[in-house]
């Protein structure tokens, strides 16, 4: 954990870098935001910041979002100054520390930002098998080529690569390849010189500098432009890189670790990959199983889930039921373990009590089950089979039209009592007839089935409106958008849940 300091703090500066060095951090200070943007673009870097309050965290926070650098910023003050954290909090720091400095605050929140027990949990002999190979290969400085479906983990298992590794105490940096346009993504690993570009506003060192002498995570490798990949192929080889904007090359000392979720060779034959880049860096390849491979885990990682959000929320201990874990060893889990973690963080909201049962569990749909997966053979008349039956499974469907409801639909917004009920009550004519479901959709437009799908979930949650936006995934301000423009066109909207009505 490399912690950067800024500002004065009126003298308890020593102080709270005494307690982050006790806690393992490494300690670096500035007394100026300049002096902060400076050393982040340095290759010394920093995994989080605390800042005085003093300062101008919002021009601070802007400056780091213009020039591409993500780190989290944390403000600190004297006392217990309840306007300058609310200002703090609102120009985008994560959290607000009062001074003098407590030593447990303090740890407590390196523990949260850190996040440094990147702990894998599996029992599944078939990700021990993978982790065994993983710790095979940890100590050398081979590059590791790690492949895997979505949400299955991959950069979980750099970093538990890099842990093992030689290089532990050095940095240990991750760039998506994915997620930054080719324009940007060159600068972003190989850094820039001072005017290179517009908006090149100072020198900046590239992730390959930032990661000299520890481990550089290139994720979604796949994702990268045919011309970045020559330079990067470069890179490699000559263990150099060029600045943009510079004439002078710099010498790094990295071990790469690239992650794909597609067929690299594949991706060569299509021409889409370069071929000796791809040998370059395939000299070991760890494959990660998907969650339908290594069931065991499922109970294992549910559980881990349950207890994190449970926390996070400032709920008591969860635990699921029998029933509930047979819904989640029956499901596809196309998503892998991210699809399990959010499948996870709806239960402890919808659950009313200690035990997470069927209702508090909501599936994706069957329609997503990649081929061949355990959930095609489960008997038709399962609730687990048929999600769109009722509660215990994916968010109801809503009848063809509010204006013309089908047969048996509800006029309350009384969850259905159990499976049959659910179904007939949600009109679900695919269920019945057994033809698929996607077949109620043909002939629909995007914005009525988008319309039925919120009111479906909103209903499913009772009303209550912040549940049902974190299960659509939208924010809470797009869902009452949305439902006062359903109101306005005359269709009914479920009313507020009974602990949100105080805020209508």
């Amino acid at each position: 954990m490399r912690l950067l300091i800024v500002g004065t703090l009126e003298g308890y500066i020593t102080a709270a870098g005494k307690i982050a060095m006790q806690r393992g951090a490494k300690v670096s200070h500035t007394d100026s935001i300049e002096g902060a943007l400076n050393a982040l673009r340095a290759a010394a870097g920093a995994d989080l910041v605390m800042i005085d309050v003093k300062l101008d965290i919002a021009t601070f926070i802007e400056s780091l979002k213009a020039e591409r650098i993500t780190i989290p910023v944390v403000a600190c003050g004297i006392g217990t100054d309840a306007a300058a954290a609310v200002k703090a909090i609102r120009a985008g720091a994560k959290e607000y520390i009062p001074l003098p400095p407590d030593a447990e605050l303090i740890a407590a929140v390196l523990e949260a930002v850190a996040e440094e027990s990147h702990a894998i949990v599996c029992q599944d002999p078939a990700m021990l098998a993978t982790l065994r190979l993983a710790d095979q290969v940890a100590p050398s400085d081979a590059s590791v080529l790690i492949t895997g479906e979505s949400g299955t983990g991959k950069e979980l298992m750099a970093r538990y690569i890099h842990r093992k590794s030689r290089r532990s105490d050095a940095p240990f940096v991750a760039v998506n390849c994915a997620a930054i346009p080719e324009n940007l993504l060159e600068s972003e690993l190989f850094g820039h010189e001072k005017g290179a570009f517009t908006g090149a506003v100072a020198r900046r060192l590239g992730r390959f500098e930032e990661a000299n002498g520890g481990t550089l995570l290139l994720d979604e490798l796949s994702e990268m432009h045919p011309r970045l990949q020559a330079k990067l192929l470069r890179a490699i080889q000559e263990k150099e890189i060029d600045r943009i904007g510079s004439s002078q090359p710099v010498k790094v000392n990295v071990r790469l670790v690239a992650t794909s979720n597609r067929n690299l060779e594949n991706e060569v034959r299509a021409g889409n990959f370069r071929e000796d880049l791809y040998f370059r860096l395939n000299v070991f390849s760890v494959a990660i199983p998907s969650l339908r491979e290594r069931p065991a885990d499922i109970p294992m990682i549910a559980d881990h889930f349950l207890k994190k959000y449970a926390q996070a929320n400032g709920l008591g201990e969860k635990r699921l039921s029998d029933d509930a874990l047979l819904m989640l060893r029956a499901h596809h889990w196309r998503g892998n373990v991210r699809e399990l973690e959010n499948t996870m963080h709806r239960a402890v909201l919808l659950s009313k009590s200690e035990t997470v049962g069927p209702d508090a569990i909501m599936l994706t749909s069957q329609l997503l089950a990649p081929e061949g997966s355990a959930q095609a053979s489960i008997p038709t008349g399962s609730p687990v089979a048929n999600p769109f039956a009722g509660p215990g499974g994916t968010v109801p469907q809503a009848p063809r039209g509010y204006g013309q409801p089908a047969p048996g639909y509800p006029t309350s917004y009384a969850p259905p009592q159990g499976h049959a009920a659910g179904a007939a009550a949600y009109g679900n004519a695919g269920a019945a007839s057994g033809a698929p479901a996607v077949q109620g959709l043909v002939g629909r437009t995007v914005a009525e089935v988008e319309r039925d799908l919120i009111i479906g979930t909103l209903s499913h949650c009772l009303g209550n409106r912040t549940h049902a936006a974190n299960i659509l995934g939208i924010s809470i301000r797009t869902l009452r958008n949305k439902l006062k423009q359903y109101s306005e066109e005359g269709v009914p909207v479920p009313p507020p849940g009974s602990e949100e009505r105080a805020a209508y």
